[in-house]
């Protein structure tokens, strides 16, 4: 077994001090519920553990079980004027012992060096739909987690890649993730003409398929994330994120990487499901969706590429794009479709589709 990275082992050294001092003063452990899903032969549940100096806290919960169709921006109210780099003040909780409750089945397991808790549990009772599981920190305060259980019957999914694809910003490629992560307000973040109406229409065609949100962004702005989502009416999905801080092999994780893990996981866990993968071209989406579709071309259906603007692309890469990994006249293993926003995306995709 190799030695950790020297990041890690500074990190971790550092957050163990901070758990010891936070926990004399009276700091209590939290649980944060992120959207997970499943099928009715697993349920992957995610959350975190924080320290929490006052216990009777309560952070702003977008998250909620999809319902009927009412209008999210009305129930959330007044959208709160929060700089996201308070969502980095967080003291997580390594190696705290939980227990989640699925049904009333009570799991016990731990969170992990930076505080998540990543639990995938085979068997439970969960029927298709969404549902609610607790989690508990052992001496700390418990916290719902939504679940979307997907039903054996449904054939049919969504990926979207998140930044420059449902949100748009207009900043340098390099800028663009520290600026949305550590200074925006949350109302500032703009949507993407058409995309949300596109995923409600094509979901509604389809129904209990899921939709999952896949970022190389933090974890830490899943809340924020969750709360656009739902405000702008984007259909309710997990959002599967990353850990930005040191690994044991370095000290930074690879946002590629955890994309390409994540397609290839899904498909494993919902084989029967036949996916659109939808991103831009402003990033690595057509290189890591081009892959994945030249390996698994079984499971993609179709890809939908937003087509950024001259603007847009000069900002995000400094020169004109090259379409990587679409070159011309290569003949591909799925079809693929590009429009500058969702209502041209939408046209294509529906005809795609229609030919079974």
């Amino acid at each position: 077994m190799s030695r950790p990275h020297a990041a890690s082992i500074v990190e971790d050294a550092w957050n163990s001090r901070m758990n010891s001092v936070l926990a004399s003063r009276g700091w209590t452990p939290r649980a944060v519920g992120h959207t997970g899903y499943g099928s009715t032969d697993f349920v992957r549940v995610l959350g975190r553990v924080l320290l929490s100096r006052h216990p009777e806290e309560v952070t702003i919960d977008a998250k909620r079980l999809p319902d009927s169709g009412e209008d999210v921006g009305q129930e959330l109210g007044p959208e709160p004027r929060v700089r996201g780099w308070r969502a980095f003040l967080t003291a997580q909780l390594m190696n705290a012992e939980v227990d989640v409750r699925i049904g009333d089945v009570v799991h016990r397991t731990s969170s992990d060096r930076s505080g998540y808790i990543d639990l995938t549990v085979t068997g439970h009772d969960l029927t298709p739909g969404w549902h609610e599981v607790t989690i508990t920190p052992v001496g700390g305060i418990s916290a719902q987690a939504p679940v979307q259980i997907v039903g054996p019957s449904v054939r049919f999914g969504l990926v979207s890649d998140i930044d420059d694809t449902i949100i748009t910003t207009a900043l340098p490629r390099p800028l663009i993730a520290a600026y949305n992560t550590f200074v925006l307000t949350e109302q500032a973040r703009n949507i993407v003409p058409g995309m949300a109406p596109m995923y409600r229409e094509l979901l509604g065609d389809h129904p209990g398929a899921p939709i999952f949100y896949l970022s190389t962004g933090a974890w830490n702005t899943e809340d924020t994330l969750n709360r656009f989502i739902h405000r702008h009416g984007y259909p309710a999905g997990a959002l599967l994120m990353t850990d930005w801080g040191p690994t044991n092999t370095g000290w930074f994780r690879s946002g590629q990487q955890h994309k390409r893990v994540t397609l290839h996981r899904l498909a494993k866990e919902f084989p029967q499901i036949q996916w659109v993968l939808v991103g831009d071209d402003g990033q690595h989406d057509p290189k890591i969706y081009g892959d994945f579709a030249r390996d698994r071309p079984d499971v993609v259906r179709a890809i939908g590429i937003r087509e950024l603007t001259t603007t847009e692309q000069v900002l995000s890469h400094g020169l004109p794009v090259s379409n990587e990994g679409f070159a011309p006249r290569v003949r591909r293993p799925v079809p693929v479709v590009r429009a500058p926003d969702g209502y041209g995306l939408l046209r294509q995709l529906r005809a795609v589709l229609a030919q079974g």
